[in-house]
This record gives structure tokens, sequence and C-alpha cells, in this order.
């Protein structure tokens, strides 16, 4: 499995435990809290049959109507409001507040006598028509019949007056409109003749089509003018002669004429070029059998010096000519592009003058358009059919009011979910305040620290009311389970590091388990044949020599305060291999007898002399002893209890416990609930533990027996 896969299935695998974990908090709160439930519950119902039992008697009457949408509008009109919106808001206005308070007026006005009474209007429309149900309730039969029948009058009413206002309105605006758009047509009309009359419409279009004609005739000839001067900077001497003779140069030509002169000219320059090369050529293959005085080689020589001469004089005036062509065409240049301006600026002229009577015509043009479908609207316009979308017809008269009062036992029902419901809020509002941990997940969630064991709740015993210690056949198996898994956490802290041999347990607050937890720890390890020694340095309200039922004095208070010493003051319990170091006398300046070198000393010496050292101390947050005496033991074991505990005190009192450099090995989860999903301590395996062994071996091994014996 890749690196991403394993973190996703990490995140499932957390999320479940957090979801499981409320989960199971929230299980626990509801089963704890039923009564609370069940109370409001029953309140719920019983406000719900007081309302039932005392409110008036209700009455409804119903009534229905139809609307029938019809719509004729003139050619090329728009209509854009869909079906459903129009439904909507005829239902609005049937149940509006107009309607409502002209039919209370409708009614009193032909019922003096009778008195106005508070009627609820309701209206709903069947499904897939324009069919609508109106349905009054209210206390008075005879009254919710009676408004209802004028609220549906009343409505009819209402769409009559606003169809006339609707239909004077359009007119009005119809014509206001026209009157508006005939003054806007007359300006148009004006500034077109007025256009015209300083302008020849067909003038300008042929003075705009000559001059596009001719402005595209000088762009050709400055385009060819610019390339015959390019060339002729370009070219050698040569190549311009040699060019003016190619047949493919006419356009150019044609443009740029040259004399008959230069033409000749060149044609001499040519030929006087040609005929030195036959010369040339003829000198040399005569060099190869005469000698260089010969006669023919010294004639052939001085006529190729005259003719070359000749050419010279021919390349000096086509030079001469060549600059001369190219200062013309440079002229030419200029002029055309004098002229395109020229005809740049009336081309622009007469576009802009054709533009002006275009946007003129399309103006005039468009008002007379609106202005004729307005006015034929206008004239066309029939009140009845184009503004009177709809008819509003009563399909059945207002009926008899009958007594509508809900089904009792609905009431009841749904006065106890409300109850129910309003205990489920209070409930988890009291649960968002308590951050006491009920659960081992809960517990990780909110420290880092390992959970070294879990200790079942186990019922009170004896007249304190207190759990009883560990004995020698306890019968409480999970409790005396939890001792023994707690034992082997901190005898396997991590593989290659020594065994804490001084074990400090404290707590956050009192009455959270630790000396009990102590005691019995000590009582786990002597089992296992270790000698212990178990401490009583609560010097303020320690009670371990009552459980162990022994003298308390002397004890460590004498041995830290008066240099007593400490050997003389162990006991020897019922337990074999362990001994006890009672308290002592009470005092409250334990914290000062813990800072003395005299604890470290005693400390360094029980730890000699013993396999291991359990301290019982005061809490955390109770006085100050804990903090000054955690940093001289091996390490500190801090006890929590299942749903008593504070998270936020038990993180105060482990904080301080790490700003005084004390080793702090882990957790011990007290009295958590055998029920809980997270206690795993042999709980669902109780039936493993016999009575007593005789009863074991008697028993018949049955298939579950046999299968673990199987597996062992």
């Amino acid at each position: 499995m890749n690196e991403p896969d394993a973190r996703l299935t990490q995140h499932r695998s957390a999320s479940k435990a957090q979801f499981l974990t409320k989960f199971n908090r929230y299980r626990r709160l509801f089963v704890s809290k039923w009564w609370v439930l069940f109370l409001l519950g029953l309140i719920g119902t019983g406000v719900a049959w007081a309302i039932s039992h005392y409110q008036a008697p209700i009455f409804t009457s119903v009534g229905r109507m139809i609307v029938n949408a019809k719509l004729s509008l003139p050619e090329g009109a728009v209509y854009t409001e869909e079906l459903s919106n129009f439904i909507g808001t005829q239902a609005a206005l049937m149940q509006s507040g107009v309607v409502v308070n002209r039919a209370h007026t409708r009614v009193t006005a032909a019922n003096p006598a009778m008195l106005p009474h508070p009627v609820k209007l309701k209206v709903t429309v069947i499904p897939k028509t324009t069919i609508f149900q109106l349905q009054a309730t209210g206390t008075n039969a005879a009254y919710v019949q009676e408004f209802l029948q004028a609220a549906m009058e009343e409505y009819i009413a209402l769409k009559k007056e606003m169809r006339t206002q609707t239909s004077d309105t359009t007119v009005a605006g119809l014509t206001e409109e026209v009157l508006r758009l005939e003054k806007e047509l007359r300006k148009a009309d004006a500034e077109l003749v007025a256009f015209q009359s300083t302008n020849s419409v067909v003038l300008l279009q042929e003075q705009g089509n000559t001059a596009g004609s001719y402005l595209a005739q000088l762009n050709q000839r400055l385009a060819v003018l610019k390339s015959e001067y390019e060339l002729l900077k370009t070219l050698t001497l040569d190549q311009n002669l040699e060019r003016r003779s190619n047949p493919a140069d006419a356009l150019t030509l044609s443009v740029t004429p040259i004399d008959r002169n230069t033409v000749a000219m060149d044609s001499d320059y040519l030929k006087a070029k040609q005929q030195i090369i036959l010369l040339k050529a003829e000198q040399e293959e005569l060099s190869q059998f005469l000698r260089p005085k010969h006669p023919k080689i010294i004639a052939l020589a001085e006529e190729i010096a005259r003719r070359e001469r000749l050419l010279d004089t021919f390349r000096k005036q086509s030079a001469e000519q060549l600059e001369s062509r190219k200062n013309s065409i440079e002229l030419q240049i200029a002029n055309t592009e004098k002229e395109i301006k020229e005809w740049d600026a009336r081309t622009l002229e007469v576009s802009r003058r054709s533009a002006e009577f275009q946007r003129l015509k399309a103006n005039s043009q468009r008002n007379q358009t609106l202005y004729e479908r307005l006015l034929g609207t206008l004239q066309t316009l029939d009140l009845n059919k184009e503004i009177s979308p709809e008819s509003v017809t009563i399909m059945e008269q207002a009926s008899p009011a009958f007594r509508d009062n809900p089904d009792f036992a609905v009431m009841l029902l749904i006065g106890a979910l409300a109850g129910i419901g309003v205990a489920v809020l209070l409930l988890l509002f009291v649960d968002r305040l308590d951050d006491r941990m009920s659960s081992a997940s809960e517990l990780q969630q909110v420290f880092d620290y390992d959970i070294l064991g879990q200790v079942p709740k186990e019922r009170p015993f004896g007249p304190r009311g207190g759990v009883s210690l560990l004995t020698a056949n306890d019968e409480r198996h999970s409790f005396v389970e939890a001792y023994r898994n707690l034992r082997s956490s901190l005898f396997f802290m991590g593989e290659g590091e020594e065994r804490p041999r001084t074990i400090l347990f404290t707590s956050s607050v009192p009455n959270e388990g630790k000396s009990l937890t102590s005691a019995n720890l000590a009582i786990t390890l002597a089992n296992a044949g270790m000698r212990v020694l178990l401490v009583d340095a609560d010097l303020r309200k320690g009670n371990l020599h009552t459980r162990f039922q022994v003298r308390g004095e002397p004890g460590l208070t004498e041995a830290l305060s008066q240099g007593a010493n400490w050997r003389e003051t162990v006991l020897e319990t019922k337990i074999p291999n362990l001994s006890l170091l009672p308290r002592g006398t009470l005092t409250h300046r334990s914290s000062e007898f813990f800072l003395n070198a005299v604890t470290r000393k005693f400390l360094d010496e029980a730890a000699a002399a013993y396999d291991a050292v359990v301290v019982d101390t005061a809490p955390v947050m109770a006085a100050d002893d804990v903090t000054s005496l955690a940093p001289l033991v091996d390490g500190v074991v801090f006890v929590v209890r299942a749903e008593h505990t504070s998270a936020r005190v038990a993180r105060a009192a482990i904080e301080a416990l790490a700003q005084r450099q004390a080793n702090v090995l882990g957790l011990v989860f007290n009295s958590v609930r055998p029920s809980s999903v997270d206690y795993y301590y042999y709980y669902k395996y109780k039936d493993y533990y016999s009575s007593s062994p005789q009863k074991a071996n008697d028993r018949k091994p049955g298939k579950a027996e046999t299968g673990e014996k199987q597996t062992a």
C-alpha cells in the first residue's frame, strides 16, 4: 500500500473512531437521562391536552374559483409572463390584505348585527388546473361563510377595477408615446430635407465612386514607384542596365518611361562590354600559339584598350543617367504621396456626408415605423379583448362552515414529540457544556499520554460506602484483572528502558480514586512476589492506614520533619511482601518537607531496599505537594475518573506537572462503566471466570471451552 492510500485509510479509521465515540457518548447520555425525555414529553402532552381542551372550536368554509386566461395581443406584441407566475400572482392577490379588508367591511355592512371575527384565508391551486380553492378558518361559523363569499366577490371587483385602471393608463400611455414619436418624426424629416437641399445625393455617390477609383490608382502608382526606387538603390549599374532590357519590367517602364537616347546609350554600353569580352577571349586563344610581341597580339591589345576607354565613357554616362532617374522617381513619389493625401481628404469628406445622409434617413424610417405601429395599435385597441386577458368566475359558492378542530390524538402526539425534541436539545446543550470524559476514546482525544489501564466501576461496600481493597480470593474478576493489566503496563514501559522503581500516583482533584488505585496496585505487585513499600505521602488528608487497619502515627511526617528513622515507622500489612509507611501526624507544611534533601534521601534508600515504591499523594490542584515531590520519583501515574474529571482541570494539572519536569508515565482511567464500548477488560468474558477453582474443575467443558483449550 502506497503512502497516500495509507494516509487515507488512517484518516477513515480516525473518523470512524471519532464518530463511534460521539455516538456512544450520546447513547449513554440519553440512556442515563431518559427521565428528562420522559418528563418533557409528558409535559408536552399535557400542554397539547390543555390547548385542545380549552381552545375555542374552529370552523372552516370552502369555495372555489376558476380563472380562464386568454391572450389576444396585437400583431408583433410580446407576452413574457409564465403561466406558473401568473397563477401564483392571482393566488397572492386573492389572499392579499386589500381583499381581506374589503371582505371584512362588506360582511359588516351587510350584517350590522354580526361582530367582526378574525378569519384566516388560505388559497391553494389544484395541480395542472387554474382552479383556486379558497379556505376560510375562524371561530364563528356564520361569519366564516359570509367572509369567504365576500372575499371571492371582492376579488372579482378588485380585478375589474384594476382592469379599468390599466386600460385607461394604457390608452393614455400609448397616446403620449404617439405624440412624442410624431414630434420626433417631424424633426427627423426636417433634418433630412435640410441636408438634401445643400447636398446632391446622386452627386455624392458619383464623387465617392470616382474618388475611390482614382485613389486606388494613385496608391498602385505609389507602390510601383517605391519598388522601382528601391531596386535602383539596391542593384548595381550593370544589373540596372540589364533590367531595362528585360520584358518582365514592362509595368515599371510604363509607369516610369525612359527616353530613346538613354535606351540607345544603354545598348551601346552593353555591346561594348560584350565586344571586350569577345576580344579578350580571342587574345587568350591566340596567346597560346603566338608570342606577346606578335603583331596580332599587339593589335588586339590596342583594340581592347580602346574599347575599354569607350566602355568607361559609356559607364560614366549611364551612371549619371541612373542617378538622374533615381532623383526623378523620388520626386514622383513625393508628388504622388501629396496627391494621395489630397484625395484621401476628399474621399473622407464624401464618406462623412454620405454617412450623415444614411443616419438621417435611417432615423426618419425608424421613427416612421414606430409611429405607424403605435398608431395602428391605438386605433385597433379593444379593451374587452386585448387588455382583458382573463375572466374570473366563482365555480363553487362558499360552503356552510363545518367544525375543523384537529384530531385529539394527533395533538397529543405532536405535543409529546415537541416535548421530547426540547428535551433532546436541552440535553445536547448541557452536554456541550460538560467536558467530563466518559470513555477511553474521549480521554485519548484530550491527552497525548498512553492509557496504562482502565479500572471498572465497582459498587461501594461497607458502612462508609467505599470500595474495598483487593483480597486473596477476590470475586471481582474484571476489577482484579484491571490492576494486573496496570502492573504489566508499568513493567513493560518501553524496550531497553529501566523499569521505574518509585511510582507516584496523583489526580487533579479529590475523590478520583488515586488512593484506592495506588493501594490495589501495591497489592497486585506484592502478589507477584515483589517487595513493595506503599507510602502515604498525602500529609494533609491521607487515610491509607485506615484501609489496611493499622496505626497512622508515627509515619512519613515524623521521618521528614523530625529526623526519625523511616524504617522504624514502616508497618507490615496482612498482604505478604507489602509494607506501609503511614502518613503520620497531619500537617499543612508538607510542601516545605518535600523540598528538603531528606525527602530525596528517603526515596533513594526506599528504592534500594524494596523492589517497588508506590507513593500516594494529594491532588495536584488541591496543594503544591505533588509538584514538589513529582520531580524526585521515577514516574508519575495520573488518575482520571470517568464521568467525573473535568478535561480542562485535568489538562491544567498535567501541565503543572510538566512545568516541574515530572516524568508522567501515563493515565489510569478509573471507575469506567463496564458497559462502555471502549472497556475491554474481560467484561465480555466474565463467564470465563468461575466462582471457585473447584467448580471449574467439576464442570464439564462445553464447545466453547473445548475450542479455547485447543487454541491454548
